[in-house]
C-alpha cells in the first residue's frame, strides 16, 4: 500500500502551499502501510459519505446506531445501549436527550428495576428508522459496489476478529 492515496486530502500541513506557493507531493514515509492508519482514514471517508446519505433525516451515524438498538431490543436500558456501543454514560445522556427531544426516543421507568430507564422508540422514530434503513441500504450497496460483495464479506469478516468483545454478537 506504500503510496496509495489514503493521504490528507485538502488539509494544510505544506509550509510552500501555505505560503502561497507550489504544493508538493505529501510524503507519507510507512503510514499506509499501517493497518490502524488506514482503518482510521477508512472510517473518516465512510463516516462523511453516511452523514451526506443521511441529511434528510439528521442522524449522525451513532444516533443511528441507538435508535437501532433501541428498535431491536424494546425496553434496552441505558447501560446496555452504552455497553453495546462502546458509548461512555456522560456522552450518552447527551446522545439520549437530544433523540427524545426530537420526539424519537422516550425513556419510561423499567421493570422490575423501577429506578432503570427502559428506552423505547415513539411513532415518529420507528418512521425515521425506516426512513434511515432505507437510505442506509443504498449507503451500504455503494460500499459493496467498490468492494465487490466478496470483498465485502471479507472486509466485514477481518474486522469482526479486530472486535475484542467477546458480548458482539457476530454472524
Amino acid at each position: 500500500m506504500q503510496g496509495s492515496k489514503l493521504g490528507n486530502k485538502g488539509k494544510k500541513g505544506n509550509s510552500a502551499a501555505a505560503e502561497g506557493g507550489a504544493r508538493l507531493p505529501v510524503r507519507y514515509g510507512p503510514l499506509t502501510d499501517y493497518i490502524g492508519y488506514a482503518l482510521r482514514r477508512a472510517q473518516m471517508s465512510t463516516v462523511a459519505e453516511f452523514v451526506s446519505v443521511m441529511k434528510d433525516v439528521d442522524l449522525r451515524p451513532t444516533q443511528f446506531a441507538v435508535l437501532t438498538i433501541i428498535k431491536e431490543n424494546p425496553g434496552v436500558r441505558q447501560t446496555e445501549v452504552c455497553a453495546a456501543l462502546g458509548i461512555q454514560k456522560a456522552n450518552f445522556v447527551p446522545l439520549l436527550n437530544e433523540l427524545q427531544r426530537r420526539g424519537f426516543a422516550v425513556r419510561r421507568a423499567g421493570f422490575p428495576d423501577r429506578r432503570a430507564s427502559a428506552l423505547h422508540l415513539t411513532s415518529q422514530g420507528e418512521a425515521v428508522l425506516e426512513r434511515a434503513r432505507a437510505l442506509h441500504a443504498a449507503y451500504e450497496a455503494n460500499i459493496a459496489a467498490r468492494l465487490g460483495q466478496r470483498g465485502r464479506n471479507q472486509l466485514l469478516d477481518l474486522l469482526n476478529r479486530l472486535i475484542k468483545d467477546p458480548t458482539v454478537a457476530r454472524p
